[in-house]
């Protein structure tokens, strides 16, 4: 007779919804202090999944504060991803939308967590491909720490300490039905 443990997924809340929504307000009110006095135009764009309506959010946010929506984009980075062949034979390709001009746009990436830095270095390739712009920022929900890559996030809504087995788990409404932040052991 075989004797197999299941193990069990201990999680832990470390974000609410209030709380990624003050996070969101907290960060919207960064990007506009940093990007006030710049004469290039702004634009936000969403690394998919989550990383899109985390930055629609905040597209709003600074629309609502200064009158002035940033131009918005969507990226897709599988085409990208130095991990392709391990993600499954026939990947997922979906579309990305840069409506705007990149040349000499100052970009703020938006993506949930930062982990390795690989999403980010893929993101940065793909947005490259469009045009030169004038400056690329990280903005992340999550920054989880444990880098391979010699990435930072210049916007950061939560700093958590976390071990390579841990995984830290972004619910938003628009993917997943509501807000929070969840850390899995």
């Amino acid at each position: 007779m075989r004797n197999d443990r299941i193990r069990a997924v201990r999680e832990s809340r470390v974000l609410d919804a209030d709380a990624v929504s003050a996070a969101l307000d907290r960060l919207a009110d960064e990007i506009i202090e940093r990007t006030r006095d710049t004469p290039n135009h702004l634009a936000l764009v969403g690394i998919r999944t989550r990383g899109v309506p985390i930055a629609k959010r905040i597209e709003e946010r600074i629309a609502a504060r200064t009158g002035r929506a940033p131009d918005f984009g969507v990226l897709d980075i599988t085409l990208y991803r130095d991990d392709l062949t391990a993600i499954g034979e026939q990947p997922v390709v979906r579309r990305t939308d840069l409506s705007f001009n990149v040349d000499n746009a100052w970009i703020v990436l938006v993506d949930d967590v930062l982990y390795t830095g690989r999403t980010v270095r893929a993101a940065i390739t793909a947005l490259i491909d469009f045009g030169r712009p004038r400056m690329i920022e990280l903005l992340v929900l999550v920054d989880r720490g444990l880098r391979e890559l010699p990435v930072h996030a210049d916007y950061v809504g939560a700093q958590l300490e976390t071990t390579a087995e841990q995984t830290v788990r972004v619910h938003l409404s628009e993917e997943d039905g509501g807000d929070e932040v969840l850390l899995q052991e």
